[in-house]
């Protein structure tokens, strides 16, 4: 059986990994390991333990960087952490990052948190056991979160 990590933050304002979680759950027959940490930052070494310690197959790593440009300093420093992570560990891990000030109220945030994290645990399933979809979506401006841009025309 295929084993998932989710590593997740308290420093997120909704609970992304209970939405992925039950949307993996909903979508396949997996093995869940989750791994909460306090900060973005501390998303990394989250996914890269969950590989090398838990025996994960693949990470969904979560996280809701604040609208201080401070925060988005400390999200592009998680981001890269997370690519080195992933060549050292030959491992994808997801980056689902919802910024605060990609929408206007609490609402749509707590919206836009949960479609764009069941959209990836959907996207963690294709990675895992049916690449051939994402073969087809390829070039096709897939959002997660928002609507779908479509392709461009020559």
């Amino acid at each position: 059986m295929k084993k998932v990590g989710i590593a997740d933050t308290t420093f997120a304002r909704y609970d992304m990994g209970a939405a992925a979680i039950d949307e993996l759950k909903k979508r396949a027959s997996v093995q869940i390991e989750r791994y909460t940490v306090p900060g973005i930052k501390d998303l990394p070494v989250a996914a890269k333990k969950l590989i090398e310690e838990k025996g994960c197959d693949i990470v969904m790593a979560l996280g809701m960087p604040g609208a201080k440009d401070i925060d988005k300093q400390c999200a592009h420093e998680a981001s890269l952490g997370i690519i080195a992570a992933q060549l050292l560990t030959s491992t994808h891990i997801i980056e689902v990052f919802v910024y605060e000030d990609e929408v206007g109220t609490e609402k749509e945030l707590a919206w836009l948190a949960d479609r764009r994290t069941r959209e990836h645990a959907e996207n963690v399933i294709k990675v895992l056991f049916k690449p051939h979809e994402l073969e087809r979506e390829a070039g096709m401006g897939k959002r997660q979160g928002f609507e779908d841009v479509g392709p461009v025309k020559l």
